[in-house]
């Protein structure tokens, strides 16, 4: 019989509070980000996704991800939480509540359609952007994550690592991005005014309450207070700093001086890889993720979407789908049952078969997730249209969708 542990429920329900806290904190990283006559829409969009995602959670998302089910979909036997309970199911945690396991993923379910925010900012009307929220979070998130994390998960059955949501969050999450930012279109007159972030402090507060929420994020998803907490809070960490310097000595080397901003987007980088590789590799390998994701990254934003033209507005997928793609990978190649034996060898331990695997999960993960993102896209805007109109955009969705504004002055 699974026996409640008060130091393992406490961790988990601390844990839950700093993931949430996550989502305010990507409200200040992407609202310092946008033109000042969009703040309060950006916030707004942050802010509304955890009202919604949270009742959605608890209604129907959380039975569609975690209920015993086949490998698609766990189906709506948990429907409006009917069976989850205050005992443990030891199918997925054994010594905490069960709603202390379904909180702890609520937050999960709220924070990343909340990334994808930054592909289209600016110009996505506040009606279009509820709808097609609710229903990516219903076709798209809930059904991958119970592929990797449900119990009878196809790519669970297969073996795929994904600690705490490289491939479910943040891969998932970046391939939207880069669908909506191209079929949405470029802001106006991009080419000849391209638009600087409006207020770096606001940025660099977002990124210190990420990096803060960060660790509730992986140390949490251990679902006890143990040495696997330990371990991903630490190598968390470690890859956050690697990442953060690696960016600034690439912009030291590129354009002659670094930036607080560069170290901000390299920290989150380094955030992201090491997300599905938390619990399943030491510190060596965690710099090594860290310092090479601010490469990637770096590439991915200051190069390839310059050349390819797409407006990905606040670099969603540069930084989250390519992180992630690169950090689930990673977890194919450092990870080590030294770390948890509850996990597997990577390619650099022995086990080639563990890198296929990771890269059969990425890659069905892009897939599904670009095609039917694309779906609702165009579904959403047959019905309603989802971009706002020129005027609109001009003034300002603050002013626009919102009818108020951040400061006393405007552009």
């Amino acid at each position: 019989m699974n026996i409640i542990n008060s130091g393992d429920t406490a961790w988990v329900l601390v844990s839950a509070a700093l993931v949430m806290l996550m989502t305010p904190g990507l409200a200040f990283f992407y609202g310092g980000m946008v033109r000042r006559k969009n703040i309060l829409g950006t916030l707004m969009q942050c802010f509304i996704i955890l009202c919604v995602l949270s009742l959605q959670w608890v209604l129907v998302g959380y039975s569609l991800s975690f209920a015993p089910g086949k490998g698609f979909t766990g189906g709506l036997a948990w429907f409006g939480l009917n069976g989850v309970g205050f005992q443990p199911y030891a199918d997925y945690a054994g010594t905490i509540p069960h709603q202390a396991f379904m909180i702890f993923q609520a937050m999960f379910a709220v924070i990343t359609p909340a990334l994808i925010i930054g592909a289209f900012a600016e110009r996505m009307k506040f009606s279009a952007f509820l709808i097609f929220t609710l229903l990516w979070s219903v076709l798209v998130y809930d059904p991958i994550c119970h592929w990797v994390w449900g119990m009878g998960g196809w790519l669970k059955n297969l073996g795929a690592l994904d600690f705490a949501g490289g491939t479910v969050v943040h891969i998932n999450a970046g391939i939207a991005a880069l669908v909506t930012a191209i079929v949405i279109g470029k802001r106006k007159n991009l080419d000849s005014n391209t638009p600087a972030p409006h207020n770096i402090p606001f940025v660099v507060l977002g990124t210190a309450l990420l990096w803060f929420g960060w660790f509730g994020f992986n140390a949490g998803s251990a679902l006890a207070a143990n040495g696997l907490a330990v371990n991903a809070f630490v190598v968390t960490n470690t890859a956050a700093a690697a990442a953060g310097l690696s960016w600034a000595c690439i912009e030291w080397m590129r354009n002659g001086k670094p930036t607080i901003f560069g170290v901000c987007s390299g920290a989150v980088a380094g955030l992201v890889a090491i997300t599905p590789a938390a619990g399943f590799v030491s510190v060596i390998p965690a710099i090594v993720i860290g310092i090479l994701v601010s490469v990637f990254c770096f590439i991915a934003v200051s190069v390839i979407k310059p050349r390819l033209g797409y407006d990905d507005s606040l670099d969603a997928f540069g930084v989250h789908c390519i992180g992630g793609i690169w950090g689930a990978l990673a977890t194919g190649l450092f990870a080590s049952v030294a770390v948890n034996p509850a996990g597997a060898n990577g390619l650099f331990f022995g086990n080639p078969k563990q890198f296929m695997v990771q890269l059969l999960a990425v890659g069905v993960t892009i897939v599904y997730t670009f095609v039917v993102t694309f779906i609702i896209y165009k579904l959403v805007d047959l019905f309603i249209g989802v971009r706002v109109g020129d005027k609109e955009e001009l003034m300002g969705l603050d002013l626009a969708e919102h009818h108020e504004r951040a400061y006393a002055m405007l552009e």
